[in-house]
């Protein structure tokens, strides 16, 4: 057995690729194996319903009232199925939607029935939160390409959300904004809504006249959430496998190329009590240009970009020994990310992750903003079934802090293969042209070339990814390799999830998230649903899953396993229930102190931890106007103990206010000589929604394992169409004895969104 265990570990040390070429080899031969059991469900992705939009040139006001005559002559999509509770049954109160269009607009009229005038509308800010409102929402696969998707949302209050729906409808980016208009009026028995979408805010085939489209609906008065084209339980409801048509009754043409400018100017007052520095100001401008180029392509300017609008990241008690991936917010970034940020896998290697770029290390390693100078980026669709992408951002150099400048950029290209899988290669790279002494030991340049294939089949029954990568960097070494074998397999009881990873010790990626190295990482996971005909429950499941992890570079030890098993209710209220059985196994190579504590000594290295857990959570239904969510955990953690509780608590002033207060604590008790913890996150949050167009959202956030309290307060006016007024207050205070500030910041930013 130890020859055997060698004679592997030598294979990943020195023959790397082979391993990843055989699991790249392994994912395309089964799934040309299983082809004709998807070529059995390509009828999945043909229509099964379809609605025409009937052209108008009668004039259509959007007031919300739905009384001019040429609606009356459009024919509604009806005949909405459920989906939660139960879905095969139709909807309790019906739901219709009709198209007109002209020239310049697609108008859209909606009647939704309800049980009474009470409705649940938590906010009138933009964006909401779609299973927390009453809402009738609309998916448009312009290209049909079953992948990718705009989404709009609209409350019975008129409230807006848009958005960019990718990955076949599992990734879901509500920060894309779009120009368009809405009014609603309510009524004791039903709601109406008026919708006009400027054909210029989307990119669809110049001379079509078919999109896939469908419309879904959340009734929190009932409990209910329904579907224009039936969704199996089992899979999401944002799916895009699940679509209907929309038929325009005459071919579409692009009236006009938009090109927009968006300028802004900001105004900062700033305080670093830390560096013992007084109140620095700051005026300063810039912004972005967008131009359309062709049906499918978007071209995106910046020039000195700034992001201080951009909402504040939660913070989170971090117990693991990595880093933690949180989501990109700034508007720059948002339209056709996932063309950039899809490759890889984003647990274990992402390639390329778009909020690398505008943080850098300083001299002492600590993450600190690093200003943008420009940048460009043209992406979206070539045809039906080609898509690009190219980025490239200059950022500035930092003397002071050691920081060079770097050209950050990346090419991506993808081709769609059969009904919704695809096919992409890219390259990313990183490139200093700063003088090799200001480097500081830095690597001048860093490169990554890669090809992933992500299968969907028609009915989603099957989806997967296989990739491989290579980085290179001066004094480049033998490997150098990321690799992935991913299967899935969902049907109406059951769920199997297969994945295999592999990133070699040497796989860098400057602009890209690895939050470990040197591994080899199996999962399994099965899931048995089950689908209650009577009682509170509307679909439970059980959950086994088992994550192990090698280090290739220790002769294939085993570092890590995690074993869970995990029973969720979901109920008729729409509350949730979860209970998980944790038991976990972790092999520490270095010194780790879990609390961080300074001055702690750390858990000895070189030694092997096994512990077990149990943990519960509940959160209650989203239609009451008091919401909570309970957490607790306990059991053994690493060599001691460890309590865990949190809660949350909501209240709805509705539709003008929502106040919450989040709060988790950790109770960790280590033997002597390591150090105990009671660690601490509270969080209060207010959003205030005067009007449509008026917001106020403060973010208070205590750490005590960061020894800091933080106040984030954002007033946003939006006095025009996507053109916003920010007051933004920032306070962070030292949470030691004397409660010192740290830093203290204001700044008032004006942002116009010219239609040129």
């Amino acid at each position: 057995m130890a020859k055997a265990t060698t004679t592997f570990s030598t294979v990943f040390r020195s023959g790397n690729r082979v391993f990843s070429l055989a699991l790249t080899g392994l994912f395309l031969a089964l799934t040309q194996f299983t082809a004709p059991a998807f070529a059995q469900k390509t009828n999945a992705l043909l229509p099964t319903k379809s609605v025409t939009a009937k052209f108008t040139e009668a004039r259509i006001d959007i007031d919300g009232r739905l009384d001019e005559s040429a609606w009356e002559e459009a024919i509604p999509a009806g005949d909405f199925s459920q989906y939660f509770p139960v879905d095969s049954l139709p909807t309790e109160f019906a739901t219709e939607v009709r198209f007109l269009f002209n020239d310049n607009f697609l108008y859209v009229g909606i009647r939704a029935e309800a049980q009474s005038g009470k409705y649940v509308v938590s906010t009138l800010r933009r964006d909401f939160g779609g299973t927390t409102n009453d809402n009738v929402s609309l998916l448009f696969d312009t290209f049909g390409d079953g992948q990718n998707a705009y989404f709009f949302g609209v409350t019975p209050y008129g409230v807006q959300r848009e958005g960019l729906v990718a990955n076949g409808g599992s990734a879901f980016d509500n920060t894309w904004d779009a120009r368009w208009q809405t009014a609603a009026e309510r009524h004791d028995d039903h709601y109406t809504i008026e919708i006009a979408i400027p054909f210029f805010s989307l990119k669809f085939p110049d001379g079509g006249n078919r999109w896939r489209f469908r419309s879904y609906r959340w009734n929190l008065q009932n409990n209910e959430q329904s579907s224009w084209v039936r969704v199996p339980q089992e899979q999401i409801l944002s799916s895009l496998a699940f679509m209907g048509e929309l038929v325009f009754d005459r071919p579409l043409r692009k009236t006009r190329t938009p090109f927009y400018l968006i300028p802004y100017v900001n105004t900062l007052a700033a305080r670093d009590f830390t560096a013992g520095e007084g109140t620095e100001t700051d005026f300063d401008f810039g912004g972005d240009a967008k131009l359309s180029i062709g049906s499918g392509l978007n071209l995106d300017l910046t020039v000195n970009p700034d992001f201080s609008n951009v909402e504040v990241d939660a913070i989170f008690t971090n117990l693991s020994r990595f880093e933690f991936l949180l989501p990109e917010r700034r508007q720059f970034f948002i339209d056709n990310g996932d063309l950039f940020n899809s490759f890889g896998s984003g647990r274990d290697a992402q390639p390329f992750f778009s909020r690398r770029i505008g943080l850098a290390r300083d001299t002492s390693g600590a993450l600190i903003e690093n200003g943008i100078i420009g940048g460009a980026r043209l992406s979206g669709k070539l045809d039906n079934n080609w898509r690009i992408g190219a980025l490239s951002m200059q950022t500035a150099s930092d003397e002071a802090n050691g920081i060079v400048g770097n050209n950050n950029g990346m090419l991506a290209l993808q081709r769609r293969v059969g009904k919704r899988s695809t096919l992409g290669a890219f390259v990313v790279n990183r490139q200093s042209f700063d003088d090799p002494e200001t480097l500081n030991g830095r690597d001048p340049w860093n490169r990554v070339v890669g090809v992933d294939y992500d299968l969907a089949s028609a009915d989603n029954v099957w989806s997967g990814k296989a990739y491989l990568h290579k980085s290179f960097q001066p004094g480049d070494t033998e490997g150098n390799l990321s690799s992935q074998f991913f299967l899935n397999r969902t049907t109406r009881d059951w769920r199997f999830v297969l994945d295999f990873v592999y990133v070699n010790q040497d796989f860098t990626s400057d602009l890209g998230f690895i939050p470990r190295k040197d591994i080899f990482k199996t999962g399994q996971s099965i899931t048995r649903y089950f689908y209650p005909r009577s009682g509170a429950v509307a679909r439970h499941d059980i959950r086994a899953l088992a994550l192990n992890f090698w280090r290739p570079m220790l002769d294939m030890q085993r570092t890590d396993h995690d074993l869970r098993l995990t029973y969720t209710g979901n109920f008729r209220n729409q509350s949730v229930l979860d209970v998980t059985l944790q038991n976990q196994f972790i092999f520490l190579v270095n010194p780790f102190d879990p609390t961080r504590t300074p001055g702690a000594t750390p858990l000895p290295g070189q030694q092997d931890y096994r512990f077990s857990s149990v943990e519960a959570n509940y959160t209650s239904s989203p239609t009451q106007l008091f919401t909570y969510g309970a957490s607790a955990g306990a059991g053994q953690f690493f060599t001691g103990q460890r309590f865990s509780v949190a809660g949350t608590i909501g209240l709805r002033i509705q539709p003008w206010a929502q106040l919450g207060l989040a709060v988790n604590y950790d109770g960790i008790r280590l033997p002597d000589p390591h150090a105990d913890a009671d660690l601490w996150l509270v969080s209060p949050r207010f959003d205030i929604t005067f009007t449509k167009n008026l917001f106020w959202l403060t973010l208070v956030q205590y750490s005590n394992q960061r020894e800091n309290l933080g106040i984030n307060s954002r007033l946003q006016w939006r006095f025009a169409p996507l053109s916003d007024l920010f007051l933004v207050y920032n306070d962070n205070y030292r949470t030691t004895d004397s409660w010192s500030p740290r830093f203290r910041s204001i700044n008032l930013k004006v942002t116009y969104w010219l239609n040129l």
